[in-house]
């Protein structure tokens, strides 16, 4: 199969490539195209064939359900078959954006997005490109990362080409994603909604519009036998081909374990990488480092997270050591891409 690139230079001015890549996934084909969060690998949500290309594509586990995207609040009566006053106030506040609701869904989704589910996720994704493209579509589309499964999300076209060039139909690059990290799943069905998984829209902002909320804790056996309800809460995710090793505490404890690491690695010849707070990362000289900006600001690690996963591949690096960040605010999602993403986590 050979995979278009088709390039965005300019959403206001009138662009054939969009039309087109929205007439190939009316056709059951795949399109990857930019949200706020990741690029996604985009199918006909209604088309459970389709919707199998996808996982086909991405090498994707069949029990693993995706997430709908939709242009309007209106086209959600198009895959759910309940929406509450709950979820109306969710979405005024927060769509488009980076948060995902799980709601009932109706007969017209297939089960091959929902892995056979009763609820469906659907969010409305904060990005001009996708928006257009799920209009010209003219269904809703199923996607999720457009990366291989297990691998580091993709946040540009060319992440995307690097995996699936050949076995997608085409890739709308609309330069790089802003946010880094994947939405927030929220599933709204219980008195006190939960977070299904961490992401763009916090704990925080959600308690501020609907008052309390709480964190799913079960599903972390990454070979449990229940369904997972969202994507992110049952198998290990965001991985380069190094084995990551994060380590959790307080700064100071995190850099003297970092060292002592660094030492043991490099004794046994192996190319050590770092991942690191921009505040420490001159403490470790002689060897691959990268940081994701100060270790207070989760924005700027969320933002080149999955870009420095995939840059510690192509610098060879055989272990990466990983500095944890506290776990607030968007800190959570970024937390929980790095514990997916670990061989271990040291916890000091």
């Amino acid at each position: 199969m050979q995979t278009i690139h088709w390039i965005i230079k300019d959403i206001t001015k009138k662009d054939h490539a969009i039309k087109e890549a929205g007439s190939v996934i009316a056709q059951g084909g795949l399109v990857a195209f930019p949200t706020e969060t990741v690029y996604g690998l985009g199918a006909n949500a209604l088309d459970g064939q389709a919707v199998k290309s996808i996982f086909q594509a991405k090498g994707r586990p069949a029990d693993n359900p995706l997430i709908v995207h939709v242009a309007t609040i209106e086209e959600i009566a198009k895959v759910s078959s309940k929406c509450t006053e709950t979820a109306h106030k969710i979405m005024q506040a927060f769509w488009p954006g980076p948060l995902t609701l799980v709601l009932p869904k109706t007969d017209s989704v297939p089960k091959e997005v929902t892995c056979g589910l009763d609820t469906v996720a659907v969010r409305m994704p904060n990005h001009p490109v996708a928006l257009k493209l799920i209009m010209e579509a003219g269904v809703p589309v199923a996607a999720p990362s457009a990366n291989l499964s297990g691998s580091p999300s993709p946040t540009t076209a060319q992440h995307v080409i690097d995996d699936l060039e050949g076995r997608i139909n085409g890739v709308l690059d609309g330069g790089p994603a802003n946010l880094g990290v994947e939405s927030t799943v929220l599933d709204i069905s219980n008195e006190i909604p939960i977070i299904l998984r961490p992401g763009g829209v916090t704990a925080e902002q959600l308690e501020e519009v609907i008052g309390p909320v709480r964190h799913y804790k079960g599903l972390e056996n990454h070979h449990s036998q229940i369904s997972p309800r969202s994507p992110g809460m049952k198998y290990k995710h965001y991985s380069p081909k190094a084995g990551i090793i994060l380590i959790e505490g307080q700064a100071e404890d995190i850099v003297l374990h970092t060292k002592e690491l660094i030492n043991r690695y490099q004794k046994e010849n192996k190319k050590v990488g770092v991942l690191s707070s921009e505040e420490s990362a001159h403490n470790y000289p002689g060897t691959e480092v990268l940081h994701y900006g100060k270790r207070n600001n989760p924005a700027s690690a969320a933002a080149v997270l999955y870009a420095a996963l995939r840059s510690f591949d192509l610098l060879g690096v055989d272990i990466i050591i990983a500095e944890g960040m506290p776990e607030t605010g968007l800190g959570k999602a970024v937390m929980d891409r790095l514990k997916r993403a670990a061989s271990s986590v040291v916890r000091l």
